[in-house]
């Protein structure tokens, strides 16, 4: 066994490998970037070593230099993680070079499987199942278009060096295939460095299952079994599962014997993943008409890897620090069993209403719920942040992973629900809320799954408020009268809690909530007790206030019918509300300021995030429809197309194509038309 490896990576997965590195009493070095100097996995390292500037291509990507930190720091191998380096051939074999254990596949393996496209054909000589597309390296655009057609719509262009969702378009017609084209290689170029595309087949009603590998350097390989990773957004995953819900012995057996069968072709070594398409063609109640197709392989270790480790009771880095030392697997295919259910949630920074836009800021507030790591049973977080820590734009918006485990699927549907409940984030935009809606879902609960299901749903999953305005706005009061007792003195006549010589004290609030102006009236009565009102007329909710600090800093709140565990966080003038039905936030207007003439934004269009401007699609004098696209953004590794909010008329560009524009920075002129 090693005594000592570096982590060539960032964030959860360096925290990840270095939890069991400890465990095993063996050694790590990180490395980190310029914004990467405080990192959290920074700190889980026994030694760090710094590697250049904040984007990942002048740090993370930079291999000489992570090799060079690892002959100096006397390290014997590198884990590459996911991500960044750890499917780049070239740095596989010159680890090797360097003397240094790659942990992970040969670099033969890299490169075999790494291309979609020419991992296409080796499956096809394997006589694995392929969904229809062209896989050939002719890229000129009009033999695409004309194989697209050829395949007939939907299609689906993707990067053949691509994964993690970059890359990928679908495209529903004819007329759409050269634009979607031109985006799908540009992305590509910018994330992989290399252009080349494949189009397929997009099959209807498909499931996204992968079967995890594990090959030795003895020649054995198993499989550990498969994770459902339907539940997709952008072609990025937000819920993965172990087992996949429906599956039978049967198809696991053949689907699990299919990707042992690919790794072996290869000379597999380390951990893998085969991801197959599956159809329903007999829809979502009759698993035993399911056809599997071969996708790709992602040769390293994947993000939802911990499902399996849950369902399994094994440590898979582990695995493979003992398989790249040159130990065999430490099972047979025979003991391997599956135990229970087990969910993951990828918590990440962006804003499921505003089409999953990526957030950056700081974590002023980071509440996780209580967690026994890598045990079965319970609730695990993997995370690379910590309580105060920055979300930059130069990394992707990954904040944590969130993973549940129980003994039935239901049961693991609830301890997901209550661990998402207890998650609290307050500082930017997270998707907490959005994961709890599509876990509550009739689809995802009944096990209906395929990758549209977020589309399928989107009538209970965007937009959805599940605090109202009275719960939201008691919390606020109590909260406010909270902080008002711990800040005054024993004054009876500087205090604010109603005491008084005469009639009852009515005491006045106003909120923003969701856009929209409140009030809301606060009595206190003669005994003591308070009694709220909130809002006016015949929508107005009214009742007793009651409300106790608990020891950990929530409040027991019951007001109108409801008793509730509420937590509150202010910032400024706004308090983040938390209880078990959903969180909100609500904004105190200050009844003695100055009523100011907000000003908006009027014609102006704004970059909703820190990036780089990728294109424009229209000129000044151009004359432009309500959501017409008008220009492409580039952040945190994904495009972001900007639409035009109102018909007019493009007045002035204010930048041109490469410029880095700061998070509100004007990006061109409109006038009504």
């Amino acid at each position: 066994m090693f005594t000592k490896i570096l982590i060539a990576n960032r964030g959860e997965i360096a925290c990840r490998v270095a939890a069991t590195a400890r465990r095993m009493g063996v050694k790590t070095v990180a490395v980190y970037s310029d914004a990467d100097a405080q990192a959290k996995h920074v700190a889980a390292c026994d030694e760090a070593v710094h590697v250049g500037g904040n984007a990942p291509k002048d740090s993370y990507l930079q291999w000489q230099r992570i090799i060079d930190a690892a002959k100096a720091t006397g390290a014997q191998a590198i884990h590459p993680g996911y991500g960044f380096l750890s499917e780049n051939e070239d740095f596989a074999q010159a680890c090797a070079d360097a003397g240094l254990v790659f942990i992970g596949p040969p670099a033969s393996a890299i490169n075999a499987m790494g291309l979609k496209a020419e991992s296409k054909r080796l499956m096809e000589q394997a006589q694995v199942p392929l969904v229809p597309g062209y896989h050939g390296a002719d890229q000129d655009p009009a033999l695409l278009q004309r194989e697209a057609d050829r395949i007939g719509y939907p299609v689906l262009i993707k990067a053949s060096a691509g994964g993690g969702g970059k890359g990928m378009r679908a495209v529903e017609k004819a007329e759409d295939f050269a634009a979607a084209l031109e985006s799908c290689k540009r992305e590509a170029i910018n994330s992989f460095g290399d252009d080349a595309v494949l189009v397929e087949k997009y099959v209807q009603r498909p499931r996204h299952i992968e079967i995890q590998v594990f090959g030795d350097t003895h020649g054995n390989c198993v499989y550990l079994f498969e994770r459902d990773c339907s539940v997709q957004r952008r072609h990025q995953k937000v819920l993965e599962e172990a087992p996949a819900p429906g599956m039978t012995p049967e198809l696991r057996a053949r689907m699990g014997e299919a990707a042992v069968a690919a790794a072996k072709a290869v000379h597999y070594v380390g951990a893998g993943t085969v991801e197959f398409i599956v159809e329903q063609p007999g829809g979502y109640d009759a698993p035993e008409q399911m056809k599997f197709y071969f996708m790709e392989m992602n040769t390293r270790l994947q993000v939802e890897h911990p499902v399996t480790e849950a369902i399994t009771g094994l440590d898979l880095v582990e695995w493979q620090l003992r398989v790249a030392s040159g130990e065999p697997l430490p099972l047979r295919q025979d003991e391997l069993r599956i135990t229970g259910h087990a969910i993951e949630a990828r918590i990440c920074a962006e804003n499921p209403d505003k089409q999953f836009l990526p957030a950056t800021g700081t974590l002023a507030v980071y509440r996780k719920p209580a967690c026994t790591s890598f045990e079965r049973g319970a609730v695990r977080v993997d995370d690379g942040v910590r309580e105060g820590d920055a979300i930059s734009p130069f990394y992707d918006s990954m904040v944590a992973k969130l993973i549940v485990h129980g003994d039935t699927r239901e049961q693991a549907l609830a301890r997901l629900d209550d661990a998402l409940a207890q998650t609290h984030i307050v500082g930017l935009a997270t998707n907490v809320q959005f994961l709890r809606l599509v876990a509550r879902s009739d689809s995802f609960a009944q096990g209906r799954l395929d990758t549209a299901l977020i589309q399928r749903e989107q009538a209970v999953l965007f937009q959805q408020e599940r605090v109202g305005l009275p719960l939201a706005a008691a919390a606020a009061v109590a909260q406010t009268l909270l902080r008002e007792r711990a800040a005054e003195s024993a004054d009876p006549f500087s205090r604010r809690d109603g005491f008084h010589s005469h009639a009852e004290l009515e005491r006045r609030f106003e909120f923003d909530f969701g856009g929209q102006h409140a009030k809301a009236w606060l009595t206190y009565g003669r005994d003591g007790a308070l009694a709220l009102r909130v809002g006016e007329g015949d929508a107005a909710v009214a009742g007793p206030l009651v409300f106790a600090p608990l020891a950990d800093g929530a409040i027991d709140l019951q007001f109108a019918g409801q008793r509730t565990r509420a937590a509150v966080y202010a910032q400024g003038e706004t308090d983040h509300v938390f209880t078990p039905q959903g969180a909100t936030r609500i904004e105190a207007i200050d009844l003695l300021a100055h009523a100011g003439d907000a000003q908006g934004e009027g014609g102006r269009l704004t970059a909703p995030m820190p990036g780089k401007v990728v294109s424009f699609a229209v000129q000044a004098g151009d004359k432009v429809t309500k959501g017409q696209p008008l220009a492409v953004m580039e952040a945190m590794k994904m495009e972001h197309t900007i639409a035009a909010p109102a018909d007019g008329v493009v007045q002035e560009l204010l930048y041109a194509p490469g410029d880095q524009v700061t998070e509100g920075a004007e990006l061109l002129k409109l006038c009504a038309a």
